[in-house]
Parts: structure tokens; sequence; C-alpha cells
């Protein structure tokens, strides 16, 4: 497997899920404003909407979108424990949890990733629609559960840690939804995901 990857991006959840999984694969930067991978290559020629991720498997079929990456892998590699058996209510909410942090949860940091600052009045506007999202996965977690599902971690766990952690890149304080606060911190200790973070720059080595 290939993985194309821009550090810190979402393309970080599939790191950590093949990390977890202990899965072989290779991994490539893509800077997607110019559309390059770090060997100079036009990434455009692997995912035309250019974006990240991209997981080329090894016969170079090529699989985009997050929720189909992260799915794909866990079918594949992993267990109940990553990706519960169709066609049962926990995959429902599997889905359910990959698609709100896919087209609510993502969306709502996308303001703050533009290509200029935010004016005063859009950064309120954005601040407003980022913390409902939060406050929405504040509500998931209410009754105390460690992950989406409860007690089981998952794939959409990646993924959900993943967008969260972006708060810090943007100067969000988590206080505010303790809950949540909780989750990051604890998704953030787990080993996979210090090491996937630490290949990518985003934490020191020593510290993974």
């Amino acid at each position: 497997m290939h993985l194309y990857f821009k550090p810190g991006a979402c393309s970080l959840a599939a790191r950590i899920v093949l990390t977890e999984l202990n899965v072989p694969f290779e991994a490539t930067q893509v800077d997607t404003k110019t559309g390059l991978t770090a060997a100079g290559a036009d990434y455009r020629s692997i995912n035309p909407r250019g974006y990240v991720p991209a997981l080329v498997l090894q016969d170079g079929t090529v699989i985009t979108e997050n929720p189909a990456i992260l799915q794909y892998i866990a079918d594949r590699h992993g267990d109940e424990a990553q990706q519960p058996a169709a066609g049962t209510l926990d995959r429902a909410r599997l889905h359910e949890a990959l698609n709100f942090v896919s087209s609510e949860l993502h969306k709502a940091f996308s303001p703050y990733f533009g290509e200029r600052p935010l004016s005063q009045t859009e950064k309120e506007a954005a601040e407003a629609v980022l913390a409902r999202r939060i406050g929405d996965v504040a509500s998931m977690l209410a009754d105390g559960r460690s992950f989406v599902l409860g007690e089981t971690y998952s794939v959409a766990d990646a993924y959900l840690f993943v967008v969260l952690n972006w708060a810090r890149f943007v100067g969000l304080d988590l206080s505010r939804w303790p809950q949540v606060e909780r989750y990051v911190s604890s998704m953030a200790s787990r080993p996979a995901v210090r090491k996937a973070m630490a290949d990518e720059g985003l934490i020191e080595k020593a510290a993974a």
C-alpha cells in the first residue's frame, strides 16, 4: 500500500489506522497547493481532485476519501473491533460517525485553513459553527463512553481525533467541552497515534 499524505491533514487518520493494524505501507508527502509530491511528481495523476488522502493498492488501484479508505483498511486488515460487521447497528453507527466527521466537523474547520486570514466577522461566524459541531461531539460522548462506539475503538476514532486535534492549531480551547478534551487527550496517548504523529513531524520522535 502507498499512502499519499499531507502532515497533520485528515490523511493522518489513515496513517493511524495502518499503524494500529501493523499494515506495511509506504508514504509520500504531497503539497496540495502546488499539486506536487515531495519528489516533484504530479499528484493529480494519482488523485485528480488534488487533495489527500489517496491510498494506492498493490495492483495500482487508487482509493480516495477518508471514510472509504478507513473502512477498506479495516475490512482487509482489521476485525470487528476496528469495523463492526455489515448489517449491524454498530456498523450503521460507524457510518453515521464517519459521515458526520467528514461532512460537518471537518467542514467546520475549513474556514481556518483558507488562503487568507479571516476577518473578525468571518472568524466569529466560523467559531460559532465550529462550537456547535464540537458541541455535537460532546453530546456523543456525554454518557462517558471512551470511543465513538462505546468502549470499543474503531476507525471512526482515528478520523475524529485527527479533526478535533486541529483545535490546537486554530487556537480553540477544548476545555469548554470537558468530555471532548478528555477524549482527545486519551486518543493522543495511544502508541499508534503517537507514532503516526511523530512520523509526520507533528511531535518529537522521542516523545512517541
